[in-house]
């Protein structure tokens, strides 16, 4: 079946969607992919929803957050658009679209994860089903919501040598580790990009750390970065997840721009070398997917804080920006035919359980 995904991340950066021909089981082959970045003003207003989700007790309705929603679904339908028109495919052509949307707010703490994102308005523009709030089921089911990538790093790890480690850098970072035996392991490990690139925004009138130039000028606060790492969260036994508000830049305010940033970008890799300690086996790599994986700063400091060769997914021949949207495509796919998308080693569900809600054209 071809599948679309549409995945907008926590580093609030634009809209990954990927086109991949999948049996949603072994089978996989990229089509194309395309990334439709957001203007200054919409993620402002996508940042601000968030902040005010994040302030609330349950999700509900917020006038800043509906409209905000109404612009994501309208982006969406254009970043489908652009990635038929790119790729040769008209609408019929496609089975499935597998729709993200945006997280707002994960606070599965308190029983939910909130993605904003219409659905049904999606699948009306195209007339192709779309499978949408992938999160909702586990959580309902007690799981974290978080990480859903694994099951597709598994099918594109088939090939390499196990134990494997493969490391998403978005917003916030996550980490599947695959077993010998095929079993699954996967959790936030804390940050990623999203700190960097507040601070950046706040104090550097720039949207991101480009290549981790300026972080690569400062040096790390050790003794912010260790109250930083104090937080009992890091503690805490996998499977977890957590939500990109989870931490501030007030840990680092007062430095200098390139202290801070280096301080920031030492906390994301820092963090993932505590993950590493977390599980059974440790990897001899871990294979980067992800905008951090472009942070040369960021690939180097989590070379020497882990002890371990740590190398982009491309290497693979693997797509290292597409990977999330086409995990999504993957997923709608498994959905569609009741697959599981969520196991008990990934995000904490007592059984293995699909999810995902239809929405038909």
């Amino acid at each position: 079946m071809l599948a679309i995904g549409l995945m907008s991340g926590t580093s609030r950066d634009g809209i990954d969607a990927a086109l991949i021909e999948t049996d949603g089981e072994g089978a996989v082959t990229p089509v194309a992919f395309h990334a439709k970045a957001y203007d200054d003003g919409f993620r402002m207003r996508l940042a601000e929803s968030c902040t005010r989700a994040m302030a609330m007790d349950t999700p509900g309705f917020e006038p800043l957050i509906a409209s905000v929603e109404g612009e994501l679904t309208e982006l969406h339908v254009e970043a489908v658009a652009d990635l038929l028109g790119r790729s040769g495919h008209v609408a019929e052509d496609i089975g499935v679209i597998g729709f993200h949307g945006h997280t707002v707010a994960h606070r599965p703490d308190r029983g939910w994860s909130w993605q904003i994102g219409d659905g049904a308005a999606l699948a009306g523009a195209f007339g192709i089903a779309v499978v949408g709030d992938l999160r909702s089921a586990d959580v309902a089911a007690g799981g974290q919501g978080a990480p859903l990538m694994p099951v597709y790093h598994r099918a594109l790890a088939d090939g390499l040598a196990k134990p494997a480690a493969i490391l998403n850098l978005g917003g916030v970072a996550n980490i599947t580790a695959i077993g010998t035996d095929g079993d699954l392991v996967a959790f936030d490990t804390g940050m990623a990009s999203g700190l960097i690139d507040n601070w950046m925004q706040a104090q550097g009138d720039a949207a991101y750390d480009e290549g981790g130039a300026v972080a690569a000028l400062g040096q790390v606060n050790e003794a912010r970065l260790a109250a930083m790492l104090a937080d009992p969260w890091f503690d805490l036994p996998p499977p977890k997840s957590i939500d990109r508000e989870a931490f501030t830049i007030d840990a680092v305010l007062g430095l200098s721009l390139e202290d801070g940033a280096a301080t920031l970008t030492a906390f994301s890799a820092a963090a993932v070398a505590r993950a590493i300690d977390h599980l059974a086996v440790r990897p001899a790599c871990i294979h980067v997917a992800g905008g951090g994986r472009h942070n040369a700063t960021l690939m180097a400091m989590l070379r020497a804080r882990t002890g371990l060769d740590v190398v982009p997914v491309d290497g693979l021949g693997w797509d290292g920006d597409a990977l999330e949207a086409q995990g999504f495509a993957y997923m709608a796919v498994r959905s569609l035919l009741g697959l599981p998308i969520s196991f008990p080693g990934t995000t904490g569900v007592p059984q293995p359980m699909t999810g995902g809600v239809v929405f038909k054209a």
